[in-house]
């Protein structure tokens, strides 16, 4: 980590030492002409799809994951686990191309619903166009790339949970689900924080799949339905075949911004863990 650390500091200190802008401000990204590029939108893509994605995978890959380990019957339940776990097989490239060629005309005619229906709200308003390469199909195509993971970890903790309390919970006359609830969710809570962190990390350095999808602007807005996204990852992609070497060093800084982003995410996930091992500890 040291070392990945030193090389991209290295690399991008010619750049920031060239650019005649705030780096962290600057919305435009031209660091081959006016060496002028900046941080800001595309920092803010990558949070904002990461957790778009993280908010829709997370409930779909718990519940995927309950049900495989405590509703499913045996027959069922492993090849329902090996489909789920072949999704992350699937390489970005073809999850990038579905999304272009299927999700992205299938969202539209929902994208314009709900600017219609909920203009008001923030998160879906927008005027002008509506649908297309949007910061929601990326999301849910982020989304579906992450399920996986946090499906699969998450159903590894479940089947972890003591026998004896999810029996004794059920001998008092509990219901499966009322027993999921008291015995099974509170020891794999950290277990799918964890997993939710795995995917959050994964769904920040994706590359092809967002770069195929997003439409590569520099703006900062909420307004998910209109074409306005980008991230870190995908101008990488999209700039570094064609940068100098003032480009080169501005796109390694910024995967230095992505670096010390999911070091910092990770870090906060540590902290809820450990802190959670602390109060079960405390309430033994």
């Amino acid at each position: 980590m040291a070392a990945i650390a030193v090389f991209l500091i290295s690399e991008a200190i010619p750049a920031l030492r060239a650019n005649q802008a705030n780096f962290f401000t600057e919305l435009t990204w031209n660091p081959n002409s006016e060496k002028s590029f900046g941080i800001a939108a595309l920092a803010f893509g990558t949070v904002l799809s990461s957790a778009l994605a993280l908010l829709i995978a997370t409930p779909i890959a718990v519940g995927v994951a309950l049900f495989i380990s405590h509703y499913a019957p045996r027959r069922l339940a492993a090849p329902l686990g090996y489909l789920v776990d072949l999704l992350a097989a699937v390489p970005s490239v073809v999850y990038g191309l579905w999304g272009v060629t299927f999700l992205v005309p299938l969202l539209r005619t929902p994208s314009q619903w709900l600017n219609e229906t909920f203009g008001w709200f923030p998160l879906f308003g927008g005027e002008g166009i509506i649908g297309g390469k949007t910061m929601i199909a990326g999301a849910v195509v982020l989304a579906i790339m992450i399920l996986p993971i946090i499906a699969a970890i998450a159903r590894e903790v479940f089947l972890q949970a003591p026998r004896m309390n999810e029996e004794a919970a059920l001998a008092l006359g509990a219901t499966r689900w009322e027993m999921i609830r008291m015995a099974v969710l509170p020891f794999g809570r950290p277990g799918i924080v964890s997993a939710a962190m795995l995917g959050l990390g994964r769904a920040m350095g994706e590359t092809i799949a967002v770069a195929l999808i997003f439409p590569a602007t520099f703006d900062i807005t909420i307004q998910i339905l209109t074409p306005h996204a980008n991230s870190i990852a995908a101008n990488i992609a999209n700039g570094f075949g064609e940068a100098n070497d003032i480009g080169r060093g501005a796109l390694i800084a910024s995967g230095l911004v992505l670096f010390v982003i999911t070091l910092l995410v990770n870090m906060a996930a540590r902290m809820v863990i450990n802190r959670r091992k602390e109060h079960a500890r405390a309430g033994a």
